[in-house]
């Protein structure tokens, strides 16, 4: 019995040496050299198979070459696809499409919903007729990620115009006011803080939305260094105790001295910093707020886990998932009494990718929330680590 070439799991056919040769027999575009040979030594596939073979392997679009129906040679990316099984296609439409470019010799472009699961999946086909024979080559291109991008990029731009539009409208609203109280000293001071106020939580959307730009890639990623945690605690807490204590809260910092970190001081500041005003912002007067740094090991590597804790509202189980979204809000007109943007939680969590890590979450309603970012620490213990400051000493055990 001949021996048949290998099979993908679900029975659609890789180009074996034996499909190769059959390949080039059936088509004019693959050939086959002629040798002189006795009858029982095979001959070889030609160099342009085996080229057309490793193009097709290669390729991310999905592709499959039909004669009839049927399949001659599907790659990895249209298994993927679920398109072909054994050696039939798996959708009638797909079917119909190579049928229509064969009869009319043309070829034929179309998106389709194919079958997937309890739902759909887009994706672009193009069928391609060979000349001279009744063989179809499909190429398939997957349109969810791109119509998924589109989504998000279609929700950003309604957010951010929304967002934007809120704290112009007003302003607007407060000028024409201020125009109509000439007269009266205490309106025109009332309204210019409050023209103050909305001017300042729009200059702070549009400095989250050109910070959370860059850390989605539009500037490369800084140069990562040793970076002490002490540092990076005092960047984010200290410009903040004043505003705890403002609000009547008590802003704990544990001990942080001899843990280093790798990555940015900059990045790391500011995801503490939206973490510790997230803490204030959503706790009650006469509370505790406290940033705590301890050396841990996962998965046999070691690590920093930085956290900030609060005795706030609490975070319920379906909204944990989503805070760190960008423009999330669990309570909307808290988040903008506060001066919150929807940013803060999502710049946090890129920050944490860049660096290697990531962020957790734990937090239970009326009980309070504990952030947590864990970062890797440096590559290589350094000889000349800085002595702690002052102030630091003290903590030391």
């Amino acid at each position: 019995m001949p021996t048949r070439g290998k099979q993908w799991a679900n029975g659609a056919p890789t180009l074996s040496t034996r499909d190769v040769r059959r390949l080039a027999a059936r088509s004019p575009l693959l050939t086959m050299r002629h040798v002189r040979s006795t009858p029982a030594e095979p001959e070889p596939p030609s160099q342009t198979a085996a080229v057309l073979a490793t193009v097709a392997a290669a390729l991310e679009t999905g592709a499959v070459l039909l004669d009839d129906d049927e399949v001659l040679l599907a790659n990895e990316a249209a298994l993927a696809l679920r398109v072909v099984f054994g050696r039939e296609l798996t959708s009638r439409m797909l079917s119909r499409i190579a049928r229509d470019a064969r009869r009319t010799g043309k070829r034929v472009t179309q998106d389709v919903d194919l079958p997937w699961g309890a739902s759909s999946r887009a994706v672009h086909v193009v069928a391609a007729p060979v000349p001279g024979t009744a063989q179809v080559v499909l190429l398939l291109s997957d349109l969810e990620e791109a119509r998924r991008l589109e989504a998000v990029r279609r929700d950003f731009i309604a957010n951010v115009s929304h967002e934007l539009k809120t704290p112009v409208g007003a302003m607007l609203l407060l000028a024409e006011a201020l125009r109509d109280a000439t007269d009266d000293p205490v309106a025109i001071k009332q309204f210019t803080d409050r023209i103050t106020r909305e001017a300042g939580r729009m200059s702070r959307l549009v400095q989250e939305l050109l910070e959370l730009s860059r850390l989605q890639g539009g500037e490369p990623l800084p140069a990562m260094e040793t970076v002490r945690v002490s540092d990076v605690v005092a960047d984010a807490a200290d410009p903040l105790q004043v505003r705890a204590d403002a609000a009547g809260m008590s802003l704990d910092i544990g001990p942080t001295a001899g843990l280093t970190v790798w990555g940015d001081r900059r990045q790391l500041a500011t995801a503490l910093t939206n973490l510790i005003e997230n803490a204030i912002a959503y706790s009650a007067r006469g509370s505790r707020v406290g940033v705590g740094a301890r050396t841990e090991i996962e998965d046999g590597v070691k690590g920093v886990a930085i956290a900030v804790s609060d005795e706030g509202v609490g975070i319920e189980k379906a909204d944990q998932e989503r805070v760190f979204e960008r423009f999330y809000r669990i309570d909307t007109a808290r988040s903008r009494a506060t001066g919150g943007t929807g940013l803060g939680l999502a710049i946090v969590k890129h920050v944490a990718n860049n660096h290697g890590g990531r962020v957790g979450l734990w937090s239970y309603p009326g009980v309070g929330s504990t952030f947590t970012l864990h970062l890797p620490v440096p590559p290589v213990t350094p000889t000349d680590d800085p002595q702690p400051r002052e102030f630091e000493k003290g903590l030391e055990p």
